[in-house]
């Protein structure tokens, strides 16, 4: 197993932080779903290792040979006429187990009408931020596997333009045979080139732990995601959500009750069925507590936090459909295709 005192490390790193997560960074694009897989299974997928590249945008450590020349897009059409999405491509470069990545994360947030300052419309104006990423990772023993994504980071907001650097660092293991396995990283850890205005703001830093385990007996995966676990204090304190009783007087939550909230929204919930011989359709759904606290409406019911998808493969392709809930008006819709570039070629 994983050495105790690298466990007791992270518990302490949550412990002693405390900040609020609420526009304190740049380049919060970087923490939206980078698949749709990943937006069905709840948007952070850190513990699962299989033929999909776009799994190494979130834990570098994951891609092996076995994604060797395996191309992934993927595309959300978010609202307003947002949208994100990424291209990953895997390539095994031959040389001591190593794995190389390539990847691309970008959104674009669309147009706007440019005014002055008495709001006469002058013309328009967009915003888009881009991510290009390069990673490798190399099997160290028969249980670990370490990987390292590097990425350049660009923002471009009308005339105003930031820049910065950063790297996930990431780890995986699993023992021979076995059903469970492990993953942890340590995502955007860097710095910022250049900046919009002299109010410095650091990168979306995130440590990330997931445990899945594939049960014996039934073509199911469930996985447990913690997020957010270099700062323990990720709860806002709403004041409208403040309950009044009968005599119009407020009934605060107790100490304990907002800390149980707190630590829910630090975990994912999901699970993956798995139909077929070669997994070749797979059922997801997943749960995300954060996700449900901030984004649901006061005295109205949704499905916030609650996502779902597909996949599906289909010879040298797989399709893949998520669905992520967010508002009472509906969700996003992710899609994405990921082709096998060796088997073209090859009798099928």
């Amino acid at each position: 197993m994983i050495k105790a005192t690298t466990l007791i490390f992270c518990f302490l790193l949550c412990l002693t932080s405390n900040a609020q997560i609420g526009g304190l960074t740049n380049f919060e694009f970087l923490r939206l779903p980078v698949s749709a897989r990943a937006t069905g299974l709840g948007g952070i997928i850190v513990s699962i290792q299989d033929e999909d590249p776009s799994l190494a945008l979130n834990n570098p450590a994951v891609v092996d040979s076995a994604n060797h020349r395996l191309l992934s897009f993927n595309h959300n059409f978010n609202f307003a006429g947002v949208s994100n999405g990424t291209f990953t491509y895997a390539h095994n470069l031959g040389y001591q187990d190593l794995t190389g990545v390539f990847g691309i994360q970008y959104i674009n947030y669309g147009s706007f009408a440019l005014t002055d300052d008495i709001g006469n419309v002058q013309g328009e104006f967009s915003a888009r931020e881009t991510a290009i990423n390069f990673g490798a990772s190399k099997q160290m023993n028969e249980r670990i596997r370490l990987g390292v994504l590097a990425r350049f980071i660009s923002s471009s907001l009308e005339s105003y333009n930031a820049s910065g650097i950063a790297a996930d660092l990431g780890l995986y293991y699993s023992k021979p045979n076995s059903s469970s396995s492990i993953g942890i990283v340590l995502k955007n850890v860097g710095l910022q080139l250049s900046q919009f205005n002299t109010e410095e703001k650091g990168l979306p830093l995130d440590l990330q732990i997931g445990y899945s385990n594939r049960l014996q007996h039934l073509p199911f995966r469930f996985t447990i995601v913690g997020q957010r676990l270099d700062q323990w204090t990720i709860r806002f304190d709403d004041p409208d959500r403040q309950e009044v009783d009968i005599l119009g007087e407020t009934n605060e939550k107790s100490a304990l009750s907002k800390n149980i909230d707190n630590a829910f929204r630090h975990l994912i919930f999901n699970g993956e069925f798995l139909f077929g011989k070669n997994e070749t359709l797979k059922i997801r759904f997943a749960y995300n507590h954060l996700l449900r606290q901030e984004l649901s409406v006061s005295n109205f019911r949704s499905l916030s936090g609650f996502s779902m998808g597909f996949g599906i493969k289909i010879k040298r392709f797989s399709l893949d459909y998520g669905v992520g809930n967010y508002h009472l008006v509906g969700g996003t819709n992710h899609l994405g295709i990921r082709i096998d570039l060796a088997s073209f070629g090859k009798k099928i």
